[in-house]
């Protein structure tokens, strides 16, 4: 029987306790409330969650994915390759740094690239592949690996870096996919660099924040290249905060004329706190998902697998499929669910559906596949929050207007 009682369920509040808020609260009476000891100590919890020598932090996973790309020395006459079916983030920071952007069509019925047309669209001019572990699920890295070494003989370094790996990079878009796991690999691990969001509506969040970690099998200097990064994201300031309060101190250099993407302690003591919580919030969204999978599952909706023996995603969102409904009718669904007052979402929109990459000559005719996905793709509320019976109600009013589709 659907609940009568009219409830309001947000799509993804963010899941704060007191601790964060006291730590929050210590780090504005330390005195540091910029980049300090708190973000370098989540630095290094970071690091040991995802079982990598080194994380840096930044003021959010569009910074770090961008500052990865000017690192490595991409640019003007690079081409840069991503998924179709993506936020603007995956694209906008291949147009920032002056390369070509490539997107790639998904697979049919997949939220993935489709593979094949990966290994075509790589040319000499590639210099990476931006992977997006959508909804938290990583993507298939053996095949991408596979590819990337199939193409090995097209790849022109332009710069020391790019000698080290001497084929196409592989950085990862894993925003929604920190604490996410493949084939016993932790998100992190994997892909050459991998970028991760702490934003306000992410499973882990900083209210803005994101950070980059990179592989420790491919010869990279850590300490070298943490100061990259750490110089990219504060002006070029040989010298942080941090570093300028030891006697005498004060003196600096610009090394060069860079960004200013830096995270704050503020920040950083926020995310202490999550990090603690993790595990926890972890299991209890694998919980709700597990609710919506048994109930919504028989009745033929398709959904995003998110687990299996060879996988475990983070399960950042609860993606869905309607089979056989148009672009309209999938938006008047959203428009009732909102009337009983749960809030739904689409995740995503595709690239060249969007004025910013019409005007960059991108066509959605040409991607097929992601704007089948599109059409009929549904996102319900999965958030921690959620107690079991704001699950059911959820259920209950998305049967209730599906019926009458």
């Amino acid at each position: 029987m659907i609940d009568t009682e009219l409830k309001n369920i947000p799509f993804s509040p963010p899941d704060v306790t007191d601790a964060e808020i006291e730590e929050v609260i210590k780090a504005m009476k330390s005195g540091w409330i910029t980049t300090g000891p708190r973000t370098k100590e989540f630095e290094k919890r970071i690091a040991e969650y995802v079982g990598v020598n080194k994380a840096a932090c930044l003021n959010s996973a569009t910074a770090a994915m961008e500052l990865t790309l000017r690192i490595l020395g991409i640019g003007p006459g690079d081409e840069v390759i991503t998924s179709a079916y993506t936020y603007t983030a995956s694209a906008s920071i291949i147009e920032h740094v002056g390369a070509k952007i490539v997107l790639i069509d998904t697979a049919p019925d997949s939220f993935e690239m489709d593979y094949s047309k990966l290994a075509n669209a790589i040319t000499e001019k590639t210099k990476a592949i931006i992977p997006v572990d959508i909804a938290g699920k990583m993507c298939n890295y053996d095949t991408i690996y596979e590819i990337v070494e199939s193409k090995k003989g097209l790849f022109k370094p332009n710069n020391e870096i790019q000698w080290l790996f001497n084929r196409v990079i592989v950085m990862t878009d894993a925003a929604h996919a920190f604490g996410a796991e493949r084939k016993g690999l932790k998100c992190g691990k994997v892909a050459d660099f991998t970028c991760f969001s702490f934003h306000a509506v992410k499973n882990l969040t900083t209210a803005e924040g994101g950070a980059v970690v990179w592989r420790n099998d491919n010869g990279l200097d850590d300490v070298w290249l943490y100061k990259q990064f750490m110089l990219y994201s504060l002006h070029g300031q040989s010298k942080d905060a941090l570093a300028k309060t030891q006697k005498g101190a004060w003196e600096y250099d610009i090394v060069y004329p860079a960004y200013k993407c830096n995270m704050t302690d503020i920040m950083a003591g926020f995310g202490l706190i999550q990090l603690n919580r993790y595990q926890g919030l972890l299991e209890r969204r694998r919980e709700i998902i597990e609710m919506y999978d048994r109930a919504l599952l028989p009745l033929g909706i398709q959904s995003l697998q998110h687990y299996c023996e060879d996988f475990a995603s983070s399960g950042h969102l609860y993606l869905v499929r309607i089979p056989g409904i148009s672009e309209e009718q999938r938006n008047e669904i959203i428009i009732k669910m909102a009337e009983a007052g749960v809030a739904c979402n689409v995740h995503y929109k595709p690239l060249p559906m969007f004025t910013a990459y019409k005007n960059l000559g991108f066509d959605i005719h040409d991607y097929p596949n992601a704007y089948k996905q599109y059409v009929n793709e549904v996102t319900l509320p999965l958030h921690t929050l959620l107690s079991d019976e704001d699950v059911k109600y959820v259920v209950e009013n998305f049967k209730k207007v599906l019926s009458g589709v």
